[in-house]
């Protein structure tokens, strides 16, 4: 499904991924996880083709996104740490805007939204501008968004930041969901319940690289310790921060 390999990227001549190797199999689920600026949401970026890569290779099903930008995009639904609605639109508006950007009749759209609009429980929203959505209606609208056109792949910046339980609840119910209908899950987090909660298999990045792969359990043996934040505190080499 994935393949990165040996990614590179600087700002400024800054490095910020320093030959970062990960892969992703269909019907997968993998966390990326690091602190704040270990370059988890740049390597999302360039996933999706939104920013370009120095150096490496990055595939989806064969697919390099910075060469053939629509087949790779067609395969991945996007939700990023910003939600991106456009205010003025009610969410079927917005959701019949994507539709036609996914290249969906007007029939197929029409059922792909009442698809969403059930799953996410949006019916009460359905006709209202986003305009004042709660930080939980926002993510859901986005989430709604990125399921719409039925991605192979869901790609997803930090999720469940500043969603109240009951948004967190229902995210995790509709990403369990999704992955038992077939479909692979690749996002980013510092939450260790999350991660522990979704992930198949866990990706520790530190300061541009990937330093430790493995499940939950895997990683808590490498590290020697009882618990998966201690495991990634010193995996992630951390220590002397703590």
């Amino acid at each position: 499904m994935i393949n990165y390999e040996d990614v590179t990227k600087s700002f400024a001549k800054t490095p910020v991924l320093k030959g970062t190797s990960f892969s992703v199999a269909e019907g997968e689920s993998v966390a990326l996880l690091g602190a704040n600026g270990a370059g988890k949401t740049t390597a999302l970026r360039i996933l999706c083709g939104l920013i370009d890569r120095d150096g490496g290779n990055v595939r989806i099903d064969g697919f390099d996104p910075a060469v053939n930008p629509i087949e790779a995009r067609r395969l991945i639904g996007v939700v990023g740490d910003r939600e991106g609605l456009y205010e003025r639109l009610t969410v079927r508006e917005y959701l019949n805007y994507f539709g036609g950007l996914h290249c969906l009749s007007r029939k197929e759209c029409a059922a792909a939204i009442d698809r969403v609009v059930t799953l996410l429980r949006l019916e009460a929203l359905l006709e209202r501008r986003t305009a004042g959505f709660s930080q939980g209606e926002r993510m859901k609208v986005s989430l709604a968004r990125a399921l719409l056109h039925a991605p192979k792949l869901l790609v997803l910046d930090e999720p469940t930041r500043g969603l109240d339980v009951p948004s967190v609840r229902l995210l995790r119910d509709v990403l369990n969901r999704y992955r038992e209908d077939g479909g692979a899950l690749l996002f980013s987090s510092h939450v260790m319940q999350e991660v522990d909660a979704l992930a198949d298999r866990i990706l520790v990045m530190a300061e541009g690289q990937i330093v430790a792969n493995g499940t939950s359990t895997q990683l808590i043996a490498q590290a020697n310790v009882t618990g998966l934040e201690d495991a990634f505190v010193r995996l992630a080499r951390m220590e002397e921060l703590v």
